[in-house]
């Protein structure tokens, strides 16, 4: 429900998809680097959730400024951030227009291990420097909520590799990017899920990356209506290709994709 009881529109789209290095990679010239499928293009994994004019944006990596402008995102009310790696945090330095146009402290959502990394990569924000961003960091925990368009985010427990991380569920629908493998106590709370958006790396999966079929696995076992994939290396394949290959209500995310949230 939304504000005043009333149920609001709510939707996640997904601003990039890819891991790391992106797609292309630079110097690569495999299949998918040299395809010509916008599908295929991939900037580094990013979402926003938005309900009317409010936005709230999933991580910030390198991109994140491109990322804005193609989605004509102009108001962003936060940032949740699902941990402190490069590719997830790199691009916070861009949340200056939004601070100087909303006359605001960007809110900031992250772990208290993550808010201390940024205190250290990013400490010009909380000085008084002119024109620095201004980052108002507040510190969660797994199974927090977090507010949003008179909604909530459940904050869920992530394990990439050995480093705990963050995903989360809202109404029906969760998002978990960087898994490696999901505790009892997050499959228990995604019970009655319809859409899965949840990563997928590459064929083989790493120490801290699930594999295709560790992911299916876990899209099987969570039983949602709609899987959607993202975090995907270039070494899947062509868009269209992999697609194919998947069996039914599994779908490969995109940069730009749209999912409307249950």
């Amino acid at each position: 429900m939304g504000v005043g009881g009333k149920t609001i529109a709510l939707q996640l789209r997904l601003l990039g998809t890819a891991t790391s290095q992106g797609v292309p990679v630079i110097g690569c010239h495999c299949a998918t680097c040299r395809s010509r499928d916008p599908r295929d293009k991939r900037l580094r994994t990013s979402a926003v959730l938005s309900a009317g004019t409010a936005n709230l944006n999933i991580d910030a990596g390198p991109d994140f400024r491109t990322q804005m402008l193609r989605a004509r995102v102009e108001c962003l009310d936060g940032i949740l951030l699902t941990h402190e790696h490069n590719d997830h945090t790199a691009g916070l330095d861009d949340v200056r227009p939004f601070c100087f146009m909303q006359e605001i402290d960007m809110p900031v959502w992250c772990l208290p291990r993550v808010a201390s990394d940024l205190k250290e990569r990013f400490a010009y924000t909380f000085t008084n420097y002119p024109g620095v961003p201004r980052l108002d960091v507040r510190e969660v925990a797994f199974g927090d909520a977090v507010p949003f368009a008179g909604e909530e985010l459940r904050l869920l427990r992530v394990n990439h590799g050995k480093l705990p991380i963050v995903g989360f569920r809202i109404r029906d629908l969760a998002y978990l990017t960087d898994v490696k493998t999901l505790p009892a106590e997050t499959l228990e709370q995604l019970t009655g899920l319809k859409t899965l958006v949840i990563s997928c790396l590459n064929h083989q999966g790493t120490h801290s990356h699930l594999s295709v079929e560790e992911s299916l696995g876990y899209a099987r076992q969570i039983g949602a209506a709609r899987t959607v994939l993202i975090h995907m290396s270039h070494r899947l394949g062509p868009h269209a290709e992999f697609q194919e290959s998947l069996p039914p209500g599994i779908e490969v995310g995109y940069d730009g994709m749209l999912l409307d949230i249950p």
